[in-house]
């Protein structure tokens, strides 16, 4: 490595910056007040590095999703400091390495057995590595001796990265949008509560394991004569199915299947809406809400509530049905839209993990 890059240790004595960073594996370098929201470093940071845009620094703190440390690249600010934990460097001659390259290299776990080498026995102080500078700069990259594939490389990554980082802002401001409400009424007199139907002789059973967020994702064929002796809620077009155990979970389903021949666990409160479904499912997904109902759970690992105390619980909605249905759509859009850019965001990572494996072998 020390072939390819040069350590930097120009010391901020001028305080030609002032703004703190750290090393997040996540996010990369980044200032601390919107990493920490507030400030961990001394007020007098003219001891520290200076690091310029384009240079690197290594991280020698471990976690769950860094338990080597982290390389970042400096590509948020013209500028920032750092700890002299850190240990920071440039590249010597971009005719010899691309940078784009070096970071996608160091976003896989490659350099990782490289450090496990020369961190020192018993290394680990309080999540910091006992790394020397000197064996920092020995350690070996596996490299492409062609720089034109190493830029081929980095600029497939940096897209890739981009695309990433587009729908992760795309979710969380999806996630965001929210509406108020308008008059208080008691959710029991906005469904029927636990309808008594006859069970059919064969059923699709849904156990509590079978929904995950507002999605059904298992079922499973039981006899009458044999079910489990929970499966009692028969479900019809248009229900809404809430998770009483561990509210908290939010695992709540609305059944718009045309097919009536469901029966859910009486794990779930069935309630058979006299509004719009999916407006209800809204409401029922909302952190509000959830507190509410865990304030009136009993039991501590295990919290549940019966249907007869959720159905006490007292929530606002509009009183005009049209802006109810209006605003149930809305959500129901957004949701796809949720959706679809959690699905695409789970391919592109996916796409990344496949590329790195394949290339950096």
């Amino acid at each position: 490595m020390g072939d390819l890059v040069d350590r930097v240790t120009r010391k901020n004595q001028d305080l030609v910056s002032e703004l703190p960073l750290t090393i997040s594996a996540q996010y990369g370098l980044i200032d601390q007040n919107e990493f920490f929201d507030k400030r961990v470093a001394s007020k007098d940071v003219s001891g520290y590095y200076l690091i310029e845009n384009g240079e690197f620094a290594y991280n020698k703190s471990t976690s769950t999703d860094a338990p080597w440390g982290a390389i970042k690249r400096l590509e948020r600010y013209e500028n920032g400091v750092l700890s002299t934990l850190y240990i920071v460097f440039r590249i010597k001659d971009d005719a010899s390495i691309d940078s784009d390259f070096l970071v996608s290299y160091y976003s896989t776990n490659l350099w990782h057995k490289g450090i496990h080498e020369i961190a020192a026995e018993g290394a680990r102080n309080h999540g910091l590595l006992n790394i020397a500078p000197t064996d920092f700069f020995d350690t070996k990259l596996a490299i492409p001796q062609d720089v034109e594939e190493q830029c081929r490389i980095g600029q497939c990554f940096t897209k890739l990265e981009a695309l990433i980082t587009l729908h992760q802002r795309k979710y969380r401001n999806l996630q965001k949008k929210s509406l108020c409400a308008w008059e208080q009424r008691k959710l029991g007199d906005l469904a029927m509560f636990n309808p008594k139907d006859e069970l059919p002789q064969e059923f699709e059973y849904v156990d509590l394991e079978s929904v995950v967020g507002t999605e059904m994702l298992s079922h499973r064929t039981e006899i009458k004569a044999t079910a489990p002796s929970r499966a009692q809620r028969l479900a019809r077009t248009g229900d809404l199915f809430y998770q009483t155990v561990r509210p908290y979970q939010k695992n709540n389903y609305l059944f718009e299947k045309s097919d009536n021949n469901y029966v859910f666990s009486t794990g779930y409160a069935q309630m058979r809406p006299f509004i719009d479904g999916y407006f209800l499912l809204s409401l029922v997904q909302g952190e509000c809400f959830v507190k509410v109902v865990l304030d009136n759970c009993t039991g501590t690992s295990y919290p549940a509530i019966n249907a007869n105390d959720l159905a006490k619980i007292v929530v606002t909605v509009p009183s005009d049905k049209d802006e109810e249905e209006k605003i149930g759509a809305l959500f129901r859009n957004l949701d796809n839209l949720i959706t679809l850019h959690q699905r695409k965001l789970k391919i592109l990572k996916n796409i990344k993990k496949s590329m790195l494996e394949k290339i950096f072998v």
